[in-house]
């Protein structure tokens, strides 16, 4: 299925209004739904929308053009998650930013300082130094269930502090940041979202972050994601200690390949795929073991991997420094090799 993925921090453009015929009035015996309904939403707005931020970036190049001449800018959304001016938003919005001015709600506009980012979960942490600010508390996005209504906040195409509303219309999707990994656990909604929403908050009723939106399907209507607020926060509190997320890495480059019947029913494979090695980088810990390129990894510390997403998740920061038994296929012999995965250096690319 060609599905088309945009991030919505691209540069305010113009709108165009359309006026809708005034809506018919509800039967009086559905008054007290649309009241309950309204309240909910007003309440969840005027909670969260003190702490939420608009974001303003200049590039001396465009960030995904590089031949593009000249300083660009761009916008976006954050919030405050903490009282002394820590604000979170996506990696996208403010990626190789030169500069970066935060926006309050209250018209107050205040340089922004990276704290860190990570690209692979599309998320980022400003500092701000302003006094007297508001802030917005988390919400456990595990909690959330399909159908419940959320309020997203943001600056669409330069529109400030605009809201909108809707429900939950799935879990567990998965989707791919800009760097090709997959993130997992990310929220469908049907609020509406455009461009400069990136980095908003995604509340519940009662205005509490339980995503931060990031994406829509180009095209479509209603077909928003948000990553999850509790994913959010492990990230946040990384990037504060650290500046960054320490994972590990081996340094393969791979494709995803199927395995012949004959291979996997001969060796008894849990999987009929593999992850297929294509490359391996100068000096990294795969260079250094008995890896060779054409192999087939088919099972990495006791666990089945049938493609690259499955190795993703197993080279967590817990895996630096310990040794990986790796089961390969290498053309018709089943070999077990040791790596010790290293943590990965800050990269955009794609290598594992």
């Amino acid at each position: 299925m060609s599905r088309i993925l945009q991030y919505i921090s691209d540069e305010a453009t113009d709108g165009v209004a359309v006026l809708d015929p005034a809506p018919a009035q509800a039967p009086a015996d559905d008054a007290h739904l649309l009241d309950a309904y309204s309240t909910a939403v007003v309440g969840a707005a005027r909670r969260a929308s003190p702490a939420v931020v608009n974001i303003e970036v200049s590039h001396s190049h465009h960030p995904h053009q590089p031949r593009h001449r000249g300083p660009v800018g761009g916008s976006g959304s954050g919030f405050i998650f903490t009282p002394d001016g820590l604000v979170l938003t996506n990696s996208h919005v403010v990626h190789g930013a030169t500069t970066i001015s935060v926006t309050l709600s209250d018209g107050r506009s205040f340089p922004g300082r990276l704290v860190g980012e990570d690209p692979e979960t599309d998320l980022a942490v400003l500092d701000i130094n302003a006094p007297n600010l508001s802030s917005v508390e988390f919400g456990s996005s595990s909690a959330i269930q399909v159908g419940q209504l959320v309020v997203a906040i943001g600056n669409p195409y330069g529109f400030q502090y605009t809201v909108t509303a809707g429900v939950v219309s799935n879990l567990g999707r998965s989707m791919r940041s800009q760097t090709g990994r997959l993130i997992d656990g990310i929220v469908q909604t049907d609020a509406a979202l455009n461009p400069g929403n990136s980095g908003g908050p995604l509340v519940n009723s009662r205005g509490e972050v339980i995503g931060v939106n990031t994406a829509i399907i180009a095209g479509a209507q209603g077909i928003c994601f948000a990553i999850p607020g509790d994913t959010a926060q492990f990230v946040a509190s990384r990037l504060i200690r650290d500046g960054r997320i320490r994972r590990s890495y081996i340094g393969v480059g791979g494709q995803n390949v199927p395995l012949h019947r004959r291979v996997v029913r001969f060796f008894r494979l849990p999987v009929e795929t593999g992850v297929m090695v294509t490359g391996m980088e100068t000096g990294s810990p795969a260079a250094h073991s008995d890896l060779a390129e054409g192999d087939v990894i088919v099972e990495a510390g006791g666990q089945p991997i049938a493609s690259i997403d499955e190795l993703h998740k197993l080279l967590t920061e817990e895996q630096v420094g310990v040794p990986l038994p790796v089961t390969v296929i290498r053309r018709t012999e089943k070999l077990e090799i040791v790596v010790t995965p290293q943590e990965s250096p800050v990269r955009t690319g794609k290598s594992r």
